[in-house]
């Protein structure tokens, strides 16, 4: 069969399966949408303290608020709805794209969400890109020398960085490069250098895990009988490391970085609030502090389809490159 007709045959297969792939993730997309807006509600409700005096706290300030001020609140938000149909006008707002206004602020929280999610996919693709190439690097050159200085050096790098805690890190990026060095400021959002020490946390975690998926994935590879093939025909280690190597650990590494966004999103949030960027991760910590309802759901949503969104972009990359994949679909 020419290339022609191999191409012509795989169009239609690839095309089919990326089309099965976006109808079960945005069925996937619709049900967490649901169940993350319920819980999120349900979990705001069983919250202690008068929700009202909280929502009034954050409008004038707590020297300012009474039994008298939270009763207006209440009244003007008409927070003694029965709770099932605070959730169930919310629900069918958000159908509309419409998520109503922010209860403290009383701005449209649709256009602060997007303020918050533009600075949140800012500082993760910073994160994301420098991890990966970090973890990249590190794990080929400890496959490369299996066993040896540079491989337990790397074991002892990744145990390091995955122990520690993310804002134990971030404080100690804090007091070394900012406090002591005084490179980048410690805090803050407006100017390029803001975004290194809370990308930098974020992405020394996460170039442990690549990291170690990275070597182990080379070693393997570097095994296998196509690859001992392709240095009994005499090819140099550079090519058999760029044609063989990792073009097929590429399907995995893809795969993996779905996994290290699942871990990024649990990051943001304390990231964020640490450093003070306007993501939403700070957001929503401000939100559930304020009972900023309407804010609160919009934020958890976007979060929670930032993960559906990776997954099938991931899923998709892999169905590119592994036409074996197509088959099981």
């Amino acid at each position: 069969m020419s290339v022609t007709a191999l191409q012509a045959a795989a169009g239609p297969s690839l095309a089919a399966a990326a089309a099965r792939i976006l109808v079960r993730r945005a069925a996937q997309a619709a049900g967490v949408a649901l169940v993350v807006t319920v819980t999120c509600f349900v979990i705001v409700q069983q919250l202690p303290g008068d929700i009202a005096f909280r929502i009034a706290a954050g409008r004038y300030g707590y020297d300012k608020v009474d039994a008298a001020t939270a009763a207006e609140v209440r009244a003007d938000l008409n927070l003694d709805a029965p709770a099932w149909e605070q959730l169930g006008a919310w629900i069918l707002d958000a159908v509309r794209l419409d998520f109503g206004a922010s209860l403290v602020t009383g701005a449209p929280v649709i256009g602060e969400l997007g303020h918050h999610l533009s600075a949140t996919l800012q500082l993760a693709a910073v994160a994301l890109l420098v991890s990966v190439a970090v973890g990249a690097v590190i794990g080929v050159l400890a496959a490369r020398s299996r066993g040896g200085a540079f491989d337990r050096l790397t074991d002892t790098y990744v145990a390091l960085v995955r122990a520690l805690p993310p804002f134990v890190l971030g404080l100690l990026l804090i007091i070394v490069f900012s406090v002591q060095l005084g490179w980048v400021p410690a805090a803050g959002h407006g100017e390029g250098r803001n975004i290194v020490l809370p990308a930098l946390t974020l992405a020394i975690g996460l170039s442990g895990l690549f990291a170690r998926v990275t070597r182990d994935t080379v070693a393997r590879i570097l095994q296998s009988e196509q690859v001992h093939f392709a240095r009994t025909k005499g090819l140099a280690q550079k090519m058999v490391l760029a044609r063989h190597v990792l073009r097929n650990a590429g399907v995995t590494l893809v795969a993996y970085v779905g996994v290290q966004v699942l871990i990024l999103v649990e990051g943001v949030v304390v990231v964020e609030s640490l450093f003070a960027w306007p993501g939403l991760g700070h957001a929503l910590v401000h939100a559930v502090f304020w009972r900023d309802v309407p804010a609160m759901q919009a934020t958890v949503l976007a979060l929670a389809l930032i993960v559906v969104v990776v997954s099938t972009a991931v899923d998709l990359a892999v169905l590119a490159l592994d036409p074996r994949t197509r088959e099981d679909r």
